[in-house]
């Protein structure tokens, strides 16, 4: 039985191909899509096919590509490998997408994801000239139930000149009702207080909705989200989870958190997963999360009774726990809250419920800047995500990262970070399998000590010491000694030998 429930919205069914023949050279897009979920799947690969067509022919055929955040190799891969994209915001993790990005072939803007949408909506990207949105069907009224993410899919439906839906029959018919849609955010000054004070509060409604008038193409698709699986816990991840839950006791006993926390944000990834399964095997019980996606541990605490409510604007799941997740998505829908990203990653509303931030990195530096977007200060991983929204307006801020890479060629605490993407100012706890380093009220050279002494894997050290006793003779003891110099040293090693080791 066809997803497609307005007759209205029937008879604007087509090919792929023949919406994305409607798509011009230059043209900018918002596509649906965050962590993987969501995305749009048959229109960017027919997109695609005309890309390399008109290369093939002389031709060319770019667009602009606007999104929640990563999509997919249906999606961002397809249109990266064939050279279509011009233009990429705000976020991305597709291997093809990562190549084109640091050769320089497309043009990359990193923000905020809490940013991405009112940019938009305020003008300072300029016109939209498709929306390209996966919605699981479109209700006889013409109301269309959202999939597996929001991200920015309601601003790009009201900004868009033009609007193509993908209405995709994989995604489980028993999401409806788990989406809350807020759109009661305009341009300043039109903006009032957002009602929403605990994580399982819903203001909006249900749906999203659209003027059909825009709608020049829709497009019936049964093709699943694509996410990778997550790694088997190691002994590191399960150290640095064991820390964590140390250092969140530690807080209950000092009378900072209640006995139930706070609502928890966790990062996209494997050793933020690994986090939230140390939350399973802790004592906490009645736990909320108030967070931008939706990974397996969270869906595990659900199932063990341990989390009662969690609000995002995304899943980011393994196929397994993305086969659960449609099965039984009429339960889950009682525990999870789907809302757009304006909302989820909204920092008043992050400072206001007292969120704890746990965040990923590539490195840090001894006075607690965090590098979480660049290698070796110059070719771009990913983006900063919506890592900045939370840490900046958590209750507590906290990195977690194992203290070496590569074997340990790397180590991920130096003297200065290649790049900076979180300052000293926004960082409260530094956690790797080593120990954790609190720096709440540190002054910089307590805090490099804290760093060194807890974080720093033993065999760096004395490396790490050696360059504070430098930079402290060198700067003449100021406030935050550097040496300039010795400091590029350790990442000019590591282009030059391959170690950060002499």
């Amino acid at each position: 039985m066809s997803r497609i429930r307005s007759s209205v919205f029937q008879k604007k069914v087509v090919s792929a191909a023949d919406a994305a023949a409607l798509i011009k050279n230059g043209d900018r897009i918002g596509f649906s899509g965050f962590t993987g979920s969501g995305y749009p799947k048959a229109v960017p690969e027919a997109l695609a096919e005309r890309v390399q067509a008109a290369t093939a022919a002389g031709q060319e055929l770019r667009v602009g590509v606007y999104t929640g955040a990563s999509t997919a190799p249906e999606c961002d891969g397809a249109l990266a490998a064939v050279g279509g994209m011009f233009f990429r915001m705000p976020y991305q993790s597709d291997p093809d997408m990562r190549r084109a990005i640091n050769a320089g072939t497309t043009d990359y803007c990193d923000i905020h994801l809490s940013h991405s949408g009112p940019v938009v909506r305020h003008g300072f990207m300029g016109p939209m000239d498709f929306a390209l949105v996966e919605v699981t069907s479109i209700n006889e009224d013409g109301e269309l139930v959202p999939s597996s993410s929001v991200g920015n899919n309601n601003v790009w439906l009201d900004e868009a000149e033009k609007i193509i839906l993908e209405v995709n029959a994989w995604q489980s018919e028993g999401l409806e009702g788990m989406h809350d849609i807020y759109d009661a955010i305009h341009r300043p000054p039109g903006n009032g207080p957002i009602p929403l004070l605990a994580p399982g509060d819903r203001i909006g409604r249900p749906t999203l909705r659209v003027d059909p008038d825009k709608v020049v193409a829709v497009i019936e698709t049964d093709s699943p989200d694509r996410n990778t699986p997550f790694k088997p816990l190691d002994d590191d991840s399960k150290a640095i989870a064991a820390n964590l839950m140390d250092f969140l006791h530690n807080e209950v006993k000092q009378g900072r958190l209640p006995k139930d926390l706070l609502p928890l944000q966790s990062g996209v990834g494997n050793i933020a997963n690994a986090v939230l399964a140390g939350l399973l095997d802790s004592d906490f019980e009645n736990l909320t999360s108030y967070t931008e996606v939706i990974q397996d541990g969270m869906v595990d605490l659900i199932d063990a009774g341990k989390l009662t409510i969690a609000s995002a604007t995304s899943f980011s799941l393994s196929p397994e726990a993305a086969t659960k997740m449609n099965e039984n998505a009429a339960f889950y829908r009682n525990h999870i809250i789907l809302r757009p990203q304006e909302i989820s990653n909204n920092p008043e509303l992050i400072r206001r419920m007292g969120v704890i931030a746990c965040n990923g990195m590539i490195e840090a530096d001894i006075y607690g800047n965090i590098n979480s977007t660049h290698i070796m200060g110059s070719r771009m991983q990913n983006g900063i995500g919506g890592s900045g929204d939370f840490t900046r307006n958590a209750y507590i801020s906290i990195f977690v990262s194992p203290s070496v890479a590569k074997g340990g060629d790397i180590s991920c605490l130096v003297p200065m970070v290649s790049h900076h993407d979180h300052t000293e100012h926004d960082v409260m706890v530094i956690i790797t399998e080593q120990g954790l380093a609190d720096l709440r009220g540190l002054a910089p050279r307590k805090r490099a000590q804290a760093i060194i002494e807890n974080c720093a894997h033993p065999d760096y050290r004395p490396l790490l010491q050696d360059y504070v006793a430098r930079a402290e003779k060198a700067a003449n003891s100021h406030h935050t000694p550097h040496d300039l110099k010795e400091s590029l040293s350790w990442h000019i090693r590591m282009l030059e030998t391959g170690s950060m080791k002499p």
